[in-house]
């Protein structure tokens, strides 16, 4: 996409906090230094391959959106090391966690971002990703704030531009409206087709899904989770 094409607000589509409590000098430190090493730099022209922007030589790249406190992506990163993983986290101390963890132990195959995704996704070349996770974002349950919701026309526009034709959409929530709300949304943008097998498919955790705090939460409250996956047409 153009830079002259992008919207003028700085922030589109990430509406939540940027901080939580003060972090801990040592967790401040090693955001700065890992920034150093992980952080991707916007203002830069993006490599016409991906693959580039990593230490480690990958076969593909993928994406999630919203990492929160890095457990999907530090275990998925950690388990394929040949896939170059990006995320993206604007809440600071959620980087921050995921900073301390790469200090702890490097990752060649990992790049982040720590503001709104769609300027990411307004950076990257066309059918450039390998898949694009969205797990457990923010519902925003008042109706009146679904427009709020990073799931809509277009951003499904954004993620086919960038999605290589045969690759997947992944999306998980606990939030019933939302689950609804995302199936009607790609069905009707029509380059994004729901895949499920039989009825309980949706219903059944990713293959080698590690689980996140949110969903722990969500099923100790009551609330059954749903995984849908889409394929770019």
């Amino acid at each position: 996409m153009d830079p002259k094409d992008r919207r003028s607000r700085a922030t589109e589509a990430f509406f939540g906090r940027r901080r939580g409590k003060t972090m801990r000098p040592q967790q401040a430190a090693a955001l700065e230094s890992g920034f150093g090493t992980y952080r991707l730099d916007l203002t830069a022209e993006p490599p016409a391959d991906l693959r580039t922007l990593f230490e480690a030589e990958v076969a593909g790249v993928r994406l999630e959106i919203g990492f929160g406190g890095g457990e999907h992506l530090l275990h998925r990163a950690t388990e394929a090391p040949a896939i170059g993983f990006v995320g993206v986290e604007p809440f600071v101390n959620g980087m921050a966690k995921m900073m301390m963890a790469v200090k702890e132990k490097p990752l060649a195959n990992l790049r982040v971002y720590d503001d709104d995704a769609t300027q990411l996704l307004d950076w990257l070349p066309q059918a450039s990703l390998d898949g694009i996770d969205l797990l457990y974002p923010d519902p925003w349950p008042k109706k009146k704030h679904w427009k709020r919701r990073f799931v809509s026309p277009v951003n499904l526009d954004r993620f086919a531009r960038v999605l290589k034709p045969g690759s997947k959409f992944r999306f998980a929530s606990d939030i019933d409206t939302y689950v609804n709300w995302t199936l009607q949304h790609c069905r009707a943008h029509g380059a994004l087709a729901w895949q499920a097998s039989d009825a309980a498919d949706w219903h059944r955790p990713y293959d080698g899904w590690p689980g996140t705090r949110y969903e722990a939460k969500a099923i100790r409250e009551g609330r059954r989770p749903a995984y849908l996956t889409f394929l770019r047409t």
